[in-house]
């Protein structure tokens, strides 16, 4: 968790995310409020939600799912990138939490465009799946709880249509992933994901050093 690239200096930071596409006044506040809360390093960085909104307008996505909402921000990004007619299907088991995005996302007119899913994730895909079928979906965001992520990952995939875009976020986990002494869970789970899939012929993927780490993977 990071809400700014690593080893990137204050004032280095401050300029990326100034020259950068401006954040709404909606997403200015959420991100300040979240930043009060005890759980604030969950949010991503600003740099990073310019990113996600750019790959959806990249590839012209229209349907989108999240593993992990918290409270919005990347939600709302990525809801702003999409078209008038475009869905975002958030999945999150956090009622306190998405009561904040709820309230940001009706602020900046894209309530419409965000379908919130509280309950496993692991659930809310598999009905996904039941409900719009494989190859249904253009984009798809994971950060979530990482024991989860190779479930979240596959069934994410699954959903993908050929040339969707799956990013996992907190792929570099400060640093922890490359340091053999640690071995807590979340490391644990991380590093053996990052292995599967940088070996996943299933996809084409690059990893790259923006806020923690995310891993964007192609489907073929």
């Amino acid at each position: 968790m990071s809400n700014k690239t690593l080893q990137l200096p204050d004032y280095l930071h401050e300029y990326l995310v100034a020259h950068g596409p401006a954040e709404t006044p909606e997403l200015r506040r959420l991100r300040e409020e979240t930043a009060r809360l005890p759980m604030a390093g969950m949010q991503i960085a600003p740099e990073q939600g310019q990113f996600l909104a750019f790959l959806v307008r990249l590839i012209g996505a229209r349907r989108v799912v999240e593993v992990g909402v918290f409270t919005g921000y990347s939600a709302l990004w990525q809801a702003l990138a999409l078209p008038e007619a475009g869905r975002l299907v958030g999945c999150d088991i956090n009622a306190e939490w998405t009561r904040i995005a709820e309230e940001y996302w009706a602020a900046a007119g894209v309530d419409d465009r965000i379908e919130l899913r509280l309950g496993p994730a692991k659930d809310t895909l598999d009905t996904l799946l039941d409900e719009s079928g494989e190859g249904s979906f253009d984009f798809a965001f994971i950060d979530a709880d990482k024991e989860n992520y190779e479930a979240y990952y596959e069934r994410c995939l699954r959903l993908l249509r050929p040339g969707g875009v799956c990013a996992i976020d907190n792929v570099l986990w400060s640093g922890r992933v490359a340091k053999p002494r640690c071995r807590d869970a979340d490391t644990l789970a991380l590093r053996a994901f990052n292995e599967r899939l940088s070996r996943d012929e299933r996809v084409h993927m690059a990893m790259v050093p923006i806020a923690d780490g995310v891993s964007l993977a192609i489907k073929r």
